[in-house]
């Protein structure tokens, strides 16, 4: 087998594959024989088919396949005699395959780029740690209970929180519109359920009354028709409820599953819980931190086949998302809207993956299972959670790299420059828009 390889642009490789003619003549041989032992025709007994008849009948389709497979082998086995990795799939042309003679194909691929992570010491993080206080406990368990708010009814004029059954009628230029309008509808004051302005308007309202109020819709909605118009919407408020937060006792902590049900027992809980998601959170920013900074640092070529195929990943995800509905096809969602993020994630893997192989890292035993008893501890049955992980093949691989991801953050910390900060929990879990 001879080989040649050409570098044509960046990243991109053409290997050009010459094999002899016999590797794929004495592999059709022997597959034609093989047919003729198991094939069956009409007129010639089984086992009894003449090798001629069956090269003439199937000879061409026998070709074909002992070609693709000579192409797929001899393709791996010209990698492996000239020591090139790959990144991604290859693509196959101008097969040559003449009667008597060789056969001979180009491959197209592209190889991994180097790699080179430049000065570390350029990285400048700041590294916050949590600390839950007693107000966020407070703010916390607060929550807790006007989740579990019963609502009664009042004759007064309704405030925040309140919770409102209204009829309303929505118009644009004094024309009701679709979807503008319903009947016996509930409503939080203050959820931030409706368009700005909506739930200002009514707060003050009692039950019995009716109102028209004017708002503007945002000019980002959801409906073309409706964005940056203003509109007016009829009220009508049939009845007004405030809520009535349950006592903070044994049967309320029991209602939630708590491990004991005394209240010192249960803050100690809940700020466990509360400091157990604040360092997930923050351990999540300080790793998006330092990859946003070390994308800057490092500079190369993505190989487009890894990108391409990190698309089709999240395709996948997306499709997901929607509940994995078989009316979506996720090969046809436009390849521009993940073509970003997915350039984002296969160039952190190579930055990171180097940084790996650099300090010789691995995601250590004692590390899987520490990562895995965290996320088992906010369930009421910690072991059932660690079990299932363990018998779990994926998902103990994402785990391992989860794991992997932040020795590799680790490594990159030592070398930054670090500024280590406290926070609150609801700052620590603030989300960035």
């Amino acid at each position: 087998m001879q080989v040649t390889v050409e570098t044509t642009s960046g990243l991109e490789r053409r290997m050009v594959i010459n094999v002899p003619a016999d590797k794929v003549n004495s592999e059709v041989d022997k597959r034609v024989k093989d047919t003729a032992r198991r094939v069956r025709l009409d007129g010639f007994r089984p086992g009894k088919v003449p090798v001629s008849v069956v090269r003439q009948r199937f000879g061409q389709g026998i070709r074909a396949e002992v070609l693709q497979d000579v192409v797929r082998d001899s393709y791996v086995a010209a990698l492996d005699k000239e020591s090139i990795t790959p990144a991604g799939y290859p693509r196959f042309e101008d097969v040559k395959d003449e009667d008597g003679g060789n056969i001979e194909f180009t491959a197209v691929f592209e190889v991994f780029p180097e790699v080179e992570l430049g000065d570390l010491s350029k990285v400048s993080v700041e590294v916050a740690d949590v600390d839950v206080s007693d107000a966020n406990i407070d703010q916390m368990i607060d929550t807790l209970r006007k989740q579990r708010s019963e609502y009664k009814a009042v004759k007064r004029k309704s405030v925040k929180e309140d919770k409102l059954k209204i009829d309303f009628v929505g118009k644009v230029d004094g024309e009701v519109f679709e979807g503008g309008s319903a009947t016996d509808q509930e409503l939080v004051l203050g959820s931030g359920s409706m368009i700005p302005g909506f739930e200002e308007g009514i707060i003050g309202m009692k039950a019995g009354e009716e109102k028209t109020i004017e708002v503007t819709f945002p000019e980002k909605y959801g409906n073309n028709d409706l964005a940056g118009k203003a509109a007016t919407f009829d009220i009508t408020v049939h009845e007004v409820l405030k809520p009535e937060l349950p006592e903070l006792n044994e049967e309320f902590i029991k209602e939630l599953g708590a491990r004991e049900t005394t209240v010192e027992a249960f803050r100690a809980e809940v700020k466990e819980n509360m400091e157990r998601e604040a360092r997930q959170a923050l351990r999540g920013k300080t790793k998006n931190d330092v990859i946003d900074q070390l994308l800057e640092l490092v500079s190369f070529d993505v190989p487009a086949a890894m990108v391409d195929q990190e698309v089709d990943r999240l395709r996948q995800e997306a499709v997901q998302q929607f509940g994995g509905q078989a009316k979506i096809d996720a090969s046809q969602l436009p390849k521009e809207l993940f073509q970003d993020q997915a350039t984002r994630r296969v160039k952190t893997g190579l930055i990171f993956s180097k940084v790996a192989e650099q300090h010789e890292l691995k995601a250590e035993d004692a590390a899987v299972r520490k990562y895995i008893e965290e996320i088992a501890g906010v369930y009421q049955d910690p072991q059932s959670v660690i079990d299932y992980y363990y018998n779990n093949r994926e998902q103990l691989n994402q785990v391992q790299a989860a794991v992997m991801e932040e020795s590799v953050v680790a490594v990159v910390l030592k070398d930054a420059k670090v500024t280590n900060t406290t926070v609150d929990y609801y700052a620590a879990v603030k989300r960035e828009d």
